[in-house]
């Protein structure tokens, strides 16, 4: 066949460390029908400002591939949610080969068609908090790179329709291709009139949905006469890729004859005709039938006299007694993202007969519906069963319903299908199943009612079963709970939900409490942290009688929004908020920053009119850099540095004019500002470098402790009045002064001698 190749490319993005599923990078491809390999190039690479970083620790990188919805990954094995069955994926872990770059291929031999997802992330790292912009982060950037081979105008086989093809000596293989559409029970591949050097040297493989593997299903032929390759309960709606292969080191040319047959759900013993008028029939891949229509036969069901269809029919497995079974359809009802109810007519409340299955479809849309949680639940009401010992099995499958056809067993697999398998009886009345990251397409849920007996389950004789069925699409499991928080996230155009959990709970549903912290904890934590802003109070009383009554507001204004941001701010459920957080945690960081503006810009010991400025310039400018990034290196150091500098050019000018160092004592130096200084410094290199997220509850309260130490050390004291006098006001008045003198008035003294104690009016 002519091979076409395309290639197909993501953005590189930064990888985290795993702490949840929303820390991963998930990247999305598309795969086109008729490809026969896939060859992934996973390219990785440091840097580190900037430029290639070299000095960067190597760290190992893992990737996971699934097809059809994105993988449900458990690298820290923590317990899944009751319940929940968890999907497979392929994992794949990177290692380096040259200092800043690596790269690694994986090759998958003719893949499934449709949507893949990669999904991957750097190993747990020990939770460091660090400050924005302190030192050059060493990134690790990852990019998949997709090179896909497929074959272009592969034979298609048309059912009832004989194919004759002649294999010359150079050619291995012929490959063809059918299509099976909806309510088909079994398709079989016959290989007719083979002739070559050995008799029938070919071996016959089938698989669906993309071409053979060594390990699909196989027929020799020289061993099998006629060599027939039968498929039962085929996928609907999907190509069925047949495969003929010489065997190695056969001479000469084979020449031979392969044709199909489907078989009709709705008649057994009948095959579908070669040729009908309808595309569907036509094994076109456009006719997507949903579930709810017609059975496909050889020609349209009859209709009653009020156009009244027949109902949708399904297959059994038992091929001696095969028949067929409605399929109610659901309604779908989309509440939100991810959140789809499926209602079911006549319901939620089914009765499910003694003597057949009850059916249900449930469509997933493509895409659209692979990002969240599909949950399913069973609830048997005990009062219908009249006494009897029933249990109601219930068997969800993938692209074709399947019902067991044994009365004495129930089971949800075959050869080649797999299912999931509910039950409900007396005992246990209530049943409930959740898949994460569902594939998307058809669901189908078979129900069926047995009666237990001494030689095992057989079928129940008058006794009809009534169930409670609810099937829903939701964004996480249980909304994550009460440890956890549900987050809608996207990759390109594709969105999907995750749990991120808290409080040291772990697991795709934050229901692992293996490292939870305990409720005493969780007290303890908020308590020290709220309570270590009390220590604001002593410079708060400080200020308060050096006057500093500007300052002492800033210290009251930053301990009361400290005290309930870290109350509103705690993982787990002693939680207290009387604003929204971000509310708080704007007005925290502003009242930390303003704190330190005011301490530095009150010992510069400005004039009152300059400090009142640099107060509020200095308020308007942290708010705005707050604004722009709150977690930034500059917004702490830039307004202290300059702020410092401010200070040291007063400082300096002072001990210049005065010509003797500034401060003058040296006791204020050697219990004051050493101390304060020492203490400040401390505080900085907790929070900078020792602070990760297990011990941020007592690191971060000793960093409140510290500052509101240094506070109290570094405020200067109560300035000292000038003791300088200035002349004393005079009053003015309308042009002159009538100054009288009240001794010489009444004539006490004598003028010339006395002292002059005059009474001037205006």
């Amino acid at each position: 066949g002519l091979f076409v190749t395309d290639y197909f490319t993501r953005t590189p993005r930064k990888l985290s460390p795993f702490r949840s599923f929303a820390s991963i990078e998930l990247f999305h491809f598309h795969i086109p029908e008729d490809t026969v390999i896939a060859v992934w190039n996973l390219i990785t690479f440091k840097e580190q400002g900037g430029t290639f970083g070299d000095q960067c620790p190597d760290r190992s990188i893992t990737v996971y591939f699934r097809s059809g919805a994105p993988s449900v990954i458990n690298p820290l094995h923590t317990h899944f949610p009751r319940d929940t069955a968890v999907p497979g994926s392929f994992a794949l872990t990177l290692t380096w080969t040259l200092p800043n770059r690596t790269t690694g291929v994986f090759n998958v031999t003719s893949p499934l068609p449709g949507d893949w997802f990669l999904a991957a992330h750097l190993p747990k790292d020990e939770g460091k908090i660090s400050v924005k912009g302190l030192y050059e982060e060493c990134q690790y950037l990852f990019q998949p790179q997709l090179i896909v081979q497929r074959l272009v105008n592969i034979a298609v086989l048309y059912p009832g329709h004989v194919t004759e093809q002649s294999m010359a000596p150079h050619n291995r293989s012929c490959l063809y291709k059918v299509f099976v559409p909806s309510y088909t029970s079994r398709v079989l591949v016959e290989v007719l009139r083979c002739h070559g050097a050995e008799g029938c040297p070919l071996w016959l493989r089938v698989r669906a949905k993309a071409p053979p593997l060594h390990n699909s299903t196989t027929l020799d032929c020289r061993e099998h006469t006629p060599c027939q390759l039968a498929q039962d309960l085929p996928f609907w709606q999907h190509w069925y890729y047949v495969l003929v292969e010489k065997h190695p080191g056969v001479p000469g040319t084979v020449s031979f004859q392969v044709t199909v047959q489907l078989t009709d759900c709705s008649r057994p013993s009948l095959a579908r005709q070669p040729f009908l008028p309808s595309s569907a029939s036509m094994n076109m891949p456009h006719s997507f039938g949903s579930a709810g229509g017609l059975a496909l036969g050889d020609s349209s069901p009859p209709t009653s006299p009020n156009d009244t269809k027949h109902p949708v029919p399904i297959p059994v497995t038992s091929h001696a007694g095969e028949r067929c079974w409605p399929v109610r359809p659901t309604l779908r009802n989309e509440l939100d993202t991810f959140s789809v109810h499926f209602y079911i007519f006549f319901g939620p409340n089914v009765s499910v007969p003694p003597d057949r299955p009850a059916v249900f479809a449930i469509n997933l849309l493509p895409v659209l519906d692979s990002g969240g949680v599909l949950n399913l639940e069973l609830r048997l009401n005990v009062s219908s069963l009249c006494g009897e010992n029933v249990t109601v099995f219930g068997c969800l499958n993938h692209e074709v319903p399947l019902t067991s056809g044994d009365n004495t067993s129930v089971t949800c697999e075959t050869e080649s299908l797999a299912g999931f398998l509910l039950s409900v009886n007396a005992t246990a009345s209530l049943s409930r199943l959740r898949i994460p990251y569902p594939q998307t397409g058809s669901w189908y849920l078979s129900l069926r009612s047995l009666c237990a007996t001494e030689h095992g389950f057989e079928p129940c004789t008058n006794v009809t079963a009534e169930v409670y069925l609810r099937a829903y699409l939701s964004p996480c499991i249980n909304d994550c709970g009460i440890y956890g928080q549900c987050k809608l996230l996207r990759t390109n155009n594709y969105l999907y939900a995750a749990c991120e959990c808290k409080a040291g709970w772990n697991g795709w549903g934050c229901t692992d409490n293996a490292e939870a912290f305990s409720y005493g904890f969780q007290l303890l934590s908020t308590l020290l942290l709220c309570l270590s802003n009390v220590m604001f109070v002593p410079p708060v009383a400080i200020a308060v009688r050096s006057h500093y009554l500007l300052e002492a507001a800033v210290y009251i204004f930053t301990m009361f929004f400290s005290t309930f941001y870290h109350a509103c701010d705690q993982p787990g459920i002693v939680v207290f908020c009387i604003m929204e957080y971000d509310v708080l945690q704007f007005c925290d960081f502003l009242g930390s920053l303003m704190s330190v503006w005011v301490t530095v810009i009150a010992m510069a010991r400005l004039q009152p009119v300059v400090k009142q400025v640099l107060y509020l310039l200095g308020a308007m400018l942290l708010s705005m850099a707050l604004q722009m990034d709150r977690h930034g290196l500059w917004n702490l150091l830039g307004p202290s540095l300059f702020a410092l500098g401010i200070m040291a050019v007063a400082w300096t000018a002072r001990t210049i004019r005065r010509r003797h160092c500034y401060p003058p004592t040296w006791k204020r130096w050697t219990f004051y500002l050493c101390p304060g200084a020492l203490i400040a410094a401390a505080a900085v290199l907790l929070y900078a470098f020792v602070e990760t997220e297990e011990n941020y509850f007592y690191i971060h309260s000793i960093w409140h402790l510290l500052i509101a130490g240094s506070v109290g050390f570094l405020l200067p004291p109560r300035a000292k009045p000038s003791r300088r006098l200035g002349p004393l006001p005079r009053r003015k008045g309308c042009g002159y002064q009538l100054c009288v003198n009240e001794q010489e008035e009444l004539g006490l003294v004598d003028p010339a001698v006395a002292s002059i104690n005059s009474i001037c009016t205006s």
